[in-house]
């Protein structure tokens, strides 16, 4: 995914429980993945949009109407 992609169904509610501030923790409880998944995930997002943290990538989102 780059910067012109829609985000799966997922990665948004990721990216929208991001948001709201849920812990690592809950939101793997939430989408029923491990808590090192959910790391995994954010990870490889910030990797492919290019962001240098979870701040960053919340920006990036946002910018692109994915929350």
């Amino acid at each position: 995914m780059s910067v012109g992609d829609e985000p799966t169904p997922q990665t948004r509610k990721l990216l929208l429980l991001m948001a709201a501030g849920a812990t690592d923790r809950a939101i793997a409880r939430e989408l029923g993945v491990s808590e090192r998944t959910i790391c995994r995930r954010i990870a490889r997002l910030e990797h492919k949009l290019g962001a240098q943290t979870r701040f960053q990538l919340g920006v990036l989102a946002a910018t692109n109407g994915w929350l």
